[in-house]
């Protein structure tokens, strides 16, 4: 499993295209929460010493973040043929899907990294050097690791579904967004009130993570994101069981 982990590493920080997505990523969080004027987003705007826009709307950016990281993990073994050499490993398929979800994983931890320098920008312009709730702020970004995990773990099981790139980037993008909203957004509709519909919403990420990204660690939640990552690792085993077999 660690040889695949580098080596998915290596892969992605040795072109040009991996860099790019990385930046891309840290430009437009810079822009949404400090540049572009809207109070419900921008930080300046919204007039408090908070990190409460920047959770709310992270989520979002993660959607493009990673399935543009994980869109190659196994699309392009199946595209090159390199698949074949890779079950010849003394490898496990699970060890195999383990070390690519890690080092995807790795990567969006990379990209969160420099968003830590709005804690130290927060505090410069909090009222009288007001502390923050550093506490809280850790609590959310634990809660945020684990969206980010959940929508690897998405994004791993929809690159063994298919040998395209670009399908495999809008394949997870679209499973990411019914997970995180799309629950929430059928729980609304009045077919499903009388109770049904708060069974409905919370079977999806949005409700689960907003109580983390508040700081509020719920052992509930943390074991929902579990069981979707666990869920789509399972899946992603037996997709390429199948696809194997096939081949």
């Amino acid at each position: 499993m660690r040889s695949i982990y580098y080596k998915e590493l290596n892969a992605f920080l040795s072109s040009l295209s991996g860099y790019v997505v990385l930046l891309l990523f840290v430009i437009a969080s810079g822009l949404f929460f400090w540049v572009l004027p809207d109070d419900s987003i921008n930080i300046l705007d919204y007039g408090y010493a908070s990190l409460e826009q920047f959770f709310r709307m992270m989520p979002w950016l993660l959607f493009f973040l990673i399935p543009a990281v994980t869109m190659k993990s196994f699309s392009e073994e199946f595209g090159r043929g390199t698949i074949e050499w890779l079950a010849t490993k003394p490898l496990r398929p699970v060890q195999v899907i383990l070390g690519k979800f890690w080092a995807s994983l790795t990567l969006v931890v990379i990209a969160l990294l420099p968003t830590l320098i709005y804690l130290f920008s927060i505090q410069w312009l909090s009222l009288d050097g007001a502390p923050l709730d550093f506490g809280g702020i850790s609590g959310a970004y634990i809660g945020l690791l684990l969206l980010a995990a959940s929508f690897t773990a998405i994004g791993i099981f929809c690159s063994s579904l298919t040998d395209n790139q670009i399908v495999s980037f809008l394949s997870a993008l679209f499973v990411c967004f019914i997970f995180y909203t799309g629950f929430q957004s059928f729980s609304q509709i009045a077919a499903f009130r009388g109770g049904a519909d708060y069974y409905l919403a919370m079977l999806g990420m949005d409700a689960h993570f907003d109580g983390l990204s508040r700081g509020l660690i719920d052992t509930r939640d943390v074991i929902y994101f579990l069981s979707v990552i666990i869920l789509f690792i399972g899946c992603t085993r037996y997709s390429l069981q199948r696809r194997m077999l096939k081949s």
